[in-house]
């Protein structure tokens, strides 16, 4: 599965990238806040955050990471609040036009959740070898960009559980797919079985010297697991809970449904080998 590198696609995932130079700060309003989990403090939906500028700019966005505030570093929009900006209110803001911004902050969570079936789907393509497959997968991408593109009225009747059942079908063939091949019928070592709520419990587990290549990690507890210089080839960490896990040595180059925000909320250093649609963080130090 290594060729699998070489097909990657990276401007599939360009529209799918943060640009808050060109959002009103959604995150920083739309959504509800709690200081437990790294934001400034306890904030309604719909309230502005403390340190939001009138240019929609943080107050401390430097020191962001400094005050503790991983919330705010590790939280991605998958290029959502550029899309309600500039394309859903061509460029008119809540402030401008107070009276939509309720429509407008629910547009922002519709959008989002659409851009994160893109996000997955754009990376099921780039996988995927099956001919059978990738033209669905080429249809779903194309008919949920579609809906990003509706008015504000048409966004709100979506049926979004049906259409993120259509998606996760076609994820979930394409992950047995992409891991099946790796393993032509062998299985890795990972001996731990015990879950919490459905979820696999690895919860700071050592994995350092566990294959987990092939992997389902699909929506994993791995909360400070120790996965240092491990080789993730072909490993499904879709869902999977990274925060504060040991990624330093690391190779994540050939990870299926690894997103930016997982990668934000983990840690790691220079030598972490991350795949060419995912962005370093500027706080990982060698």
């Amino acid at each position: 599965m290594n060729k699998s590198k070489e097909k990657i696609d990276i401007d599939l995932y360009k529209d799918l990238r943060i640009d808050c130079r060109k959002c009103f700060g959604f995150c920083c309003v739309a959504l509800y806040f709690s200081a437990f989990e790294g934001f400034p403090s306890d904030k309604e939906a719909g309230k502005p955050c403390s340190n939001l500028n009138e240019d929609f700019s943080c107050k401390i966005h430097k020191n962001l990471r400094s005050k503790g505030l991983k919330g705010c570093t590790s939280y991605d929009c998958f290029g959502a609040g550029q899309k309600v900006a500039q394309t859903t209110y061509t460029g008119k803001s809540w402030r401008d036009n107070p009276e939509s911004a309720k429509k407008m902050f629910d547009a922002f969570l519709v959008i989002k959740q659409l851009h994160e079936m893109q996000w997955y789907l754009t990376d099921a393509l780039n996988k995927s070898s099956d001919k059978d497959i990738k033209p669905r997968i080429s249809a779903l991408m194309d008919e949920t960009k579609e809906m990003t593109m509706l008015r504000e009225d048409s966004l709100r009747t979506l049926d979004l559980e049906s259409h993120r059942d259509r998606v996760n079908l076609l994820l979930k063939k394409t992950s047995k797919e992409v891991r099946s091949t790796l393993l032509k019928g062998r299985e890795n070592n990972l001996k731990q079985k015990r879950r919490v709520a459905g979820r696999l419990d690895l919860i700071g587990a050592e994995l350092k010297k566990t294959n987990l290549r092939g992997a389902d990690l699909s929506g994993a507890l791995l909360m400070a697991a120790d996965l240092r210089n491990n080789e993730l080839n072909c490993t499904d960490l879709i869902g999977a809970d990274l925060r504060d896990a040991d990624l330093r040595g690391a190779d994540l180059t050939n990870t299926i449904y690894i997103t930016q925000a997982q990668i934000n909320t983990a840690k790691g250093d220079l030598s972490t080998k991350l795949p060419a649609h995912i962005v370093r963080p500027s706080y990982w130090t060698d």
